[in-house]
């Protein structure tokens, strides 16, 4: 349910992104925001509320990153230098002044300085190109999209996350880039391993990496039923 819902219009083109040291409000997180994925967001603490207002007064930008060490309340925590630049797509504020987003994830961005929290995280961050690799990733691609399916249905079935309905990895028409971001989103990883996928050098090495970590998860569970 979506009280008071705001209309987010398409996100203005801002041309200084390609500069160094671009300030960007930065939203530190313990999950990952993938680029091109969506990721729901429930504001609560007065200086993110304080930031979700300047980004709606502005181009609805800001940056994710995980919190390395340390906690999402209060400050102090360790935070990783390499996330993603997000765009609010959906807000709402409720009556008593949090509010509830989604945000969609544009682009990896890398931390150059981290400035004073006052009064919210920013930092001077540069945004971090695709790099091509030598190999194809079309075929790592279709193993990781059907790996991650074949997790998720094995998981289903005992109680965990639900299995993906046909078609709902990614759309097979958009390019292999964005494709290995949508399905490392599906992908029941934690938030260590989604920061690993990030760092990867390319699309095929993303899948690869992704490959392996659903093997691994496949044969954790199926050791774990076997022990039952």
């Amino acid at each position: 349910m979506w009280p008071v819902l705001l209309a987010c219009r398409p996100g203005r083109a801002v041309p200084w992104w390609d500069m160094t040291g671009t300030r960007l409000p930065m939203f530190p997180l313990s999950t990952v925001l993938f680029p091109y994925a969506s990721l729901p967001l429930h504001v609560f603490e007065p200086r993110y509320r304080a930031l979700m207002r300047d980004c709606l007064e502005g181009d609805r930008r800001f940056g994710v990153v995980l919190i390395e060490r340390g906690s999402e309340v209060g400050g102090g925590d360790q935070r990783s230098p390499l996330g993603t630049r997000g765009v609010i797509t959906k807000a709402a504020e409720t009556p008593d002044g949090r509010w509830l987003l989604v945000v969609e994830g544009e682009c990896l961005i890398e931390v150059e300085q981290w400035l004073p929290d006052d009064p919210y995280p920013a930092a001077l961050v540069v945004e971090v190109r695709p790099l091509l690799g030598t190999q194809d990733p079309l075929p790592l691609l279709a193993e990781a999209a059907r790996r991650v399916r074949r997790t998720r249905a094995l998981l289903a079935e005992q109680g965990g996350p639900p299995a993906l309905a046909p078609g709902e990895l990614f759309d097979e028409g958009t390019d292999p880039e964005t494709a290995s971001w949508q399905v490392c989103a599906e992908a029941p990883i934690s938030a260590y391993d989604g920061q690993r996928l990030l760092a990867a050098d390319d699309a095929a090495e993303r899948m690869a990496l992704l490959v392996e970590l659903m093997d691994d998860l496949e044969r954790d569970v199926r050791q774990m039923l076997r022990a039952q």
